[in-house]
């Protein structure tokens, strides 16, 4: 077996890490499985609560709720626990990073009036955000659900402007640090999304 590419420090540094509690289990090289919760997590490691810990550079797979499998190496033992790295594909870690973002965003941005539908991150996050001028900017979509969604972009239009997300009318209705979220003009159904951000 391919020992696993081990993370420069200033490859850990470069991405930030995310206090969110992700309920999984793991695998040590014996292969047997443990129950374990996230403390915090990014795209190049992460930090778990686990009754058993490795030893430094012994491999782990692990399983999370909501970002599936991942797979790294033991850096340290921490207090009922131990940190670890991720390796990753760039493309992988790029998903990783936006199913983060998702999930550190959720409840900031969960508008009232859009929680009777399920929030989610569609398969393809990148979209283009067409202001009333016809300008148009790049914007990565951070979450989506029938009425709405919320996106990374780099303009702010007011609230209540009228703008497309993609081929999909919606109106500002609030801004977030690096981005806003939309409401559409008219409730979608799954399969225009799909057919939108599908992926």
């Amino acid at each position: 077996m391919q020992p696993l590419p081990k993370l420069a420090p200033h490859e850990q540094r470069r991405h930030a890490r995310v206090k969110v509690a992700l309920l999984g289990r793991y695998m040590l090289a014996d292969r047997q499985e443990y129950p374990c919760q996230t403390l915090d997590i990014s795209p190049g490691g992460c930090s778990i609560i686990a009754p058993v810990i490795g030893r430094p550079g012994e491999r782990v797979i692990a399983y999370f709720d909501h970002i599936g499998r991942i797979e790294g190496a033991v850096i340290r033992g921490i207090e009922n626990g131990f940190a670890m790295t991720i390796a990753a594909t760039p493309r992988k870690r790029e998903k990783l990073a936006d199913q983060l973002t998702w999930l550190a965003n959720r409840q900031i941005l969960g508008l009232p009036e859009d929680r009777r539908h399920d929030r989610g991150l569609p398969k393809n996050t990148r979209s283009l955000l067409v202001m009333p001028d016809g300008r148009e900017y790049p914007c990565r979509v951070v979450d989506i659900s029938l009425s709405g969604a919320a996106v990374q972009v780099d303009a702010q239009p007011p609230m209540g402007s009228p703008v497309t997300l993609g081929r999909t009318h919606a109106k500002v209705v609030r801004h977030f640090d690096g981005g806003v979220a939309v409401e559409f003009l008219r409730p979608q159904n799954f399969e225009l999304l799909e057919e939108q951000f599908g992926g």
